[in-house]
Formats: C-alpha cells, structure tokens, sequence
C-alpha cells in the first residue's frame, strides 16, 4: 500500500503498471536507470514494455513523485525519495548512495525565477573501492 499511497500523494492513477514500478523504486534504495527497473519486473508483469518504464518514469517525474538523477553521465537514474538529500557517485563501480546533506533553504534566486528542484552531487570512491585502490597500492 506504500506505493498506492505515495502515488495518490502526488495525484497520480495508480494502475497496476504504475504501482509495481513506483514499489520496485522504493523498495530498491539503489537509484536504478529505467532498464534495470524493466529487467527486473518484466518476469512478473509479461505485458510490460521498456517504453512503458520509461514513460511512466517520465510522468511519476513531471508530477514529482520521484528524482530523476543525472549523477551517472551514462544512465538515468530514478528515486523514490523524494525529501531532500544529496547522492554520491562512486567513480569507480557505479554506486550512488543517498547522502543527509543540511541544504539552507534561503537561497538567493534573482528575482522572477521559481526554484523547482535541487539537486545535489558528490562524486568520489564508495569505501570498498578506496580499500581496494589503497590494498593495490602495496
């Protein structure tokens, strides 16, 4: 019922489609790109179709039920999670993890702009890969 309820918050139908991608996203904190979330379902729902995914990202997006993370320059990514955090980016194995960053919500907009979104990246090594980039070392 969490992805129902999340999706009516944004007034968005909740369609059997909708609500199995919407629970796969919060149930996955791994900020997956429309592909993955399509491999993923597509055993379960046999009708499903990556256009699908990808069109129903798109919507859950625009009505601001879920981020949509340029962090990986190659991928897309979507999250569930909509409260504001930041993510990191491991350059090396493609993590991206969610980050409790303070953001000050006095920002200085000049006049006549309307902030939508802001998101916030970090990008570095995750803990395992800088262990292993410190082990090669010796």
């Amino acid at each position: 019922m969490r992805a129902y309820d999340h999706l009516v918050k944004y007034g968005i139908r909740p369609s059997a489609q909708r609500l199995s991608i919407m629970e796969y996203l919060l149930s996955h904190r791994t900020h997956p790109t429309s592909d993955e979330i399509f491999e993923n379902l597509k055993e379960t729902i046999p009708t499903l179709s990556k256009t699908t995914v990808y069109n129903t990202l798109k919507h859950f997006h625009e009505k601001g039920a879920v981020l949509h993370l340029s962090i990986d320059h190659k991928n897309a990514r979507f999250d569930g999670y909509t409260h504001p955090h930041a993510h990191f980016l491991c350059s090396r194995c493609g993590c991206v993890a969610d980050l409790d960053l303070k953001i000050a919500p006095e920002v200085d907009v000049p006049k006549g702009l309307s902030v939508k979104e802001v998101l916030v990246y970090l990008h570095g090594l995750c803990e395992s890969c800088k262990e292993s980039e410190t082990n090669s070392n010796y």
